[in-house]
């Protein structure tokens, strides 16, 4: 198990089961041992992970999604 913060986003332009894949490694550039689950209808990201919520939402955002912390 990742230590560090669970962090909570909501991650817009997923449409399909490709691009939460896209958004999981995403997740894990930043930190190779989050754990990550995502909701697919509702956006919502669930992350244990090192990284801070900023970063993953840096990231996340430059990779062309939409993200904010829930």
């Amino acid at each position: 198990m990742s230590e560090g913060n669970h962090i909570v986003l909501t991650v817009t332009g997923m449409t399909c089961q490709g691009c939460v894949n896209s958004v999981t490694r995403i997740v894990k550039r930043a930190d190779p041992a989050a754990e990550v689950a995502i909701d697919l209808p509702t956006g919502r990201l669930e992350a244990t992970t090192a990284a801070s919520a900023q970063t993953l939402t840096q990231a996340i955002t430059a990779a062309g999604y939409g993200a904010q912390v829930a």
